[in-house]
């Protein structure tokens, strides 16, 4: 059994994968964090106890983090305190904080990516297989749609489209559009065109489980890990 910890448990990311892990019966859920200064925080969640304070991490396994860089770096220090691996799905982080997280994987096991669905994780081994082939014989754009609540752009899902694109095509990244509308929860989608062809790869995410259910998957990988930095590329066995 695998005592999981879930951090910002009251947002939308966080009560998703609280649901879910309760579902799961190799989870048991040893702590529930939130911030004690939103103004709409509550005692229970799921008839859990929500903690305020770090220390409810002692005893857990794994954390799982979907919150701001800020937080994300608060529970990475208390995390290698405690021996507890996390799972990081947080994004827009500085290179500095990035620094932090993988100087802090030499003491603990961390899953760190800037998108947890194994779809999306699909499409990175596709760009990486258009790019290429495709080389420097063509212009790539991107786009990007998320939510107005999204902070963050370009989204860090968009970046890493962006960084392996450029990596195996060796040519930059023409241009990357970034929308802010509704409650879109993720759309993304690069392209590759040629004077003679357009060739599109898209990603639409319908609800937020698969980001939820890619965090559950990283957490049981990282329950067999005791330090280390790995992504859903490794998580997934999509690596060559």
């Amino acid at each position: 059994m695998i005592k999981l910890a879930i951090s910002g448990c009251q947002g939308r990311m966080g009560q998703r994968i609280t649901e879910l892990a309760l579902y799961d019966k190799i989870f048991k859920i040893s702590a529930l964090l939130e911030n004690k200064n939103r103004p709409d925080v509550l005692l229970l969640s799921q008839n859990i106890p929500v903690n305020f304070e770090d220390t409810a991490l002692k005893g857990s396994d794994v954390l799982i983090e979907f919150t701001t860089p800020e937080a994300t770096i608060a529970h990475l220090k208390s995390c290698q305190k405690y021996g507890v691996n996390m799972v990081i799905g947080t994004t827009g982080f500085t290179r500095a904080q990035i620094t932090q997280i993988k100087k802090a994987s030499s003491k603990i096991a961390i899953v760190f990516s800037s998108n947890m669905s194994v779809g999306v994780n699909l499409v990175f081994g596709l760009i990486r297989q258009a790019a290429q082939i495709t080389g420097r014989d063509y212009a790539i754009t991107l786009s990007e749609t998320h939510h107005v609540h999204k902070k963050d752009a370009p989204s860090g899902t968009a970046k890493t489209m962006a960084e392996l694109a450029e990596q195996y095509a060796k040519t930059m990244v023409k241009d990357i559009e970034s929308i802010r509308e509704g409650e879109v929860i993720g759309d993304h989608t690069i392209t590759f065109e040629s004077p003679v062809d357009l060739i599109s790869i898209h990603h639409h995410a319908k609800t937020r489980d698969i980001f939820a259910q890619g965090s559950l998957v990283a957490a049981k990988f990282l329950s067999k890990k005791k330090k280390g930095l790995f992504d859903m590329q490794d998580v997934l066995g999509l690596k060559k």
